[in-house]
């Protein structure tokens, strides 16, 4: 998947699904050249605000490896 793909992916995602992008990625595609291990934090602000653009939230989760991207479910 390229960030051009993610782009139509997140436009498309259906509440209450979620797109799970690797550590890698996240930092290769929102902030090359950073450094990683830990992931940094330029990168996950950078992803946040991607996410904003679609209307999805974003949250990192060290354990997993993973960032994940969903579509925010308003209360009912």
């Amino acid at each position: 998947m390229s960030p051009q793909e993610l782009d139509q992916t997140l436009q498309a995602l259906p509440l209450r699904a979620g797109v799970y992008v690797p550590e890698d990625l996240l930092e290769d595609w929102f902030a090359p050249g950073t450094g990683m291990n830990p992931v940094s934090s330029e990168a996950l602000d950078a992803a946040e605000a991607y996410g904003k653009r679609f209307e999805c939230e974003f949250k990192y989760y060290p354990e997993r490896m993973e960032g994940v991207f969903w579509k925010w479910v308003p209360a009912i």
